[in-house]
C-alpha cells in the first residue's frame, strides 16, 4: 500500500476520500484546514468518519484556518452548518493531535520514503509546508488535488471552489515542480451521485454503508451532487481508473472575472473532434509542434484528470464501504 497523507475539509465528499483511503492505503495522517467549514468543524469532521469505520488508529491533525491573504470562504450552502449535515453522529470521543498538520507533513515525508500526498481542500497546508521545508517536493511520490477544472469553474464560472478560496496557495504548489495530478471538476462531473449509486450504499447494510447513504441523502438534495474529492484518493488507489493529459496549469490571481481559475493549455490538443472523442492515448503531445509555432503550448507541469471510468469508481466505493464493519 502506498503511504498516504490525505489533507482535507469535510465535507460529505472528503468523507468519502477519506473511507477509501482509510481502507485502501497505508494512511499515515488526516491533516486539516479551513475549507468547506471552518477549521474546528471539518476537524470533528474528520475523526466523526474514522470512528464511524472503526480507524482511530489514524491521527487526525488541525492545521491553518484560512488563508494568509484573503478571508476564509466557506460552503454551508452546501454542506450545511457542520459541514457534514445530514446524518445523525454523535461527537467524536477522540481529539485531534497537538501538532500542527503543516508540521506533521513535513517531518513525515522529510524522515519517509515515498509518501504520496492528496488534497481535497483549499491547499493552503500544502503550500505552507513547501515554504516551510522546500526539500519535500522533491521527496513526495505525487500530490494529488481535487481542484480547478480544465474547461470551467463551479463557484464562480471560471473558478473552482478550492483553488478560488486560496488561489496564492494554488499558484506556489503549481509552480513548486512537485509531481502533480490534477482531479477537476471536467473529472469530477462524470462520477454522478445517481440514486441507483445511493441506494447501492444503503443496502450493503453495515455502519458505512448507510452513513454513506445518509451522506448523499443531504449532499445530493439538490439533484446534482458529485463525489469529487473521493476521485482524487481514487486515482491514488488505481491508477487506470482515470485517462490523463499532461497538461502546463496555471493559476489565475488578478483577473477580475477568473481570479482561482486553473488556465490550462489545451492547444496540443485542438482538433476537429469532440473532446469526449479525442484518444488520450495517441494525441499530439506538447513538444511534437515544430519551434516557434503558436500551437506548440507551454511546457507541462500537471497531470491533469480527463476521464473516469465511473462504472470501476462505483464497484470500488461500494467495495470499500462493504469490507467496514
Amino acid at each position: 500500500m502506498k503511504k498516504f497523507i490525505l489533507d482535507c475539509d469535510p465535507g460529505h465528499d472528503d468523507a468519502f476520500a477519506i473511507m477509501l483511503a482509510a481502507q485502501n492505503l497505508d494512511l499515515l495522517g488526516v491533516t486539516t484546514v479551513g475549507g468547506n467549514g471552518y477549521l474546528p468543524n471539518v476537524t470533528r469532521n474528520a475523526l466523526v468518519v474514522l470512528e464511524k469505520i472503526g480507524r482511530t488508529d489514524i491521527p487526525v491533525y488541525p492545521g491553518h484556518a484560512g488563508p494568509s491573504t484573503t478571508t476564509l470562504i466557506t460552503a454551508p450552502n452546501v454542506h450545511g452548518k457542520s459541514g457534514l449535515d445530514g446524518p445523525v453522529v454523535t461527537e467524536p470521543i477522540r481529539k485531534p493531535e497537538s501538532k500542527h498538520a503543516v508540521d506533521f507533513i513535513v517531518e513525515t515525508v522529510m524522515n519517509t520514503d515515498h509518501v504520496t500526498l492528496a488534497a481535497t481542500g483549499p491547499l493552503t497546508n500544502i503550500a505552507a509546508a513547501i515554504n516551510r521545508e522546500p526539500r519535500i517536493v522533491d521527496r513526495v511520490d505525487a500530490l494529488y488535488i481535487m481542484g480547478g477544472g480544465a474547461y470551467a469553474g463551479n463557484w464562480t464560472p471560471a473558478a473552482e471552489f478550492n483553488i478560488y478560496v486560496d488561489a496564492e496557495a494554488a499558484y506556489k504548489v503549481f509552480h513548486s515542480g512537485i509531481n502533480l495530478y490534477m482531479v477537476g471538476v471536467n473529472l469530477t462531473r462524470q462520477c454522478p451521485v445517481t440514486d441507483e449509486f445511493k441506494e447501492s450504499m444503503r443496502s450493503l447494510g453495515n455502519i458505512a454503508g448507510v452513513f454513506g447513504a445518509e451522506l448523499c441523502d443531504f449532499f445530493a438534495r439538490g439533484g446534482d451532487a458529485r463525489l469529487h474529492d473521493a476521485c482524487a484518493v481514487a486515482w491514488a488507489i488505481d491508477p487506470t481508473l482515470i485517462q490523463e493529459a499532461f497538461l502546463h496549469v496555471d493559476i489565475e490571481l488578478n483577473g477580475t472575472l477568473t481570479r482561482g481559475m486553473t488556465v490550462t493549455d489545451l492547444r496540443f490538443l485542438q482538433t476537429d473532434k469532440c473532446e469526449a472523442d479525442i484518444d488520450l492515448t495517441s494525441t499530439k503531445k506538447w513538444n511534437d509542434p515544430p519551434e516557434g509555432s503558436p500551437f506548440r503550448g507551454k511546457e507541462p507541469n500537471t497531470h491533469v484528470a480527463m476521464r473516469l471510468d465511473y462504472p470501476r469508481f462505483k464497484e470500488l466505493v461500494l467495495r470499500t464501504l462493504k469490507n467496514y464493519n
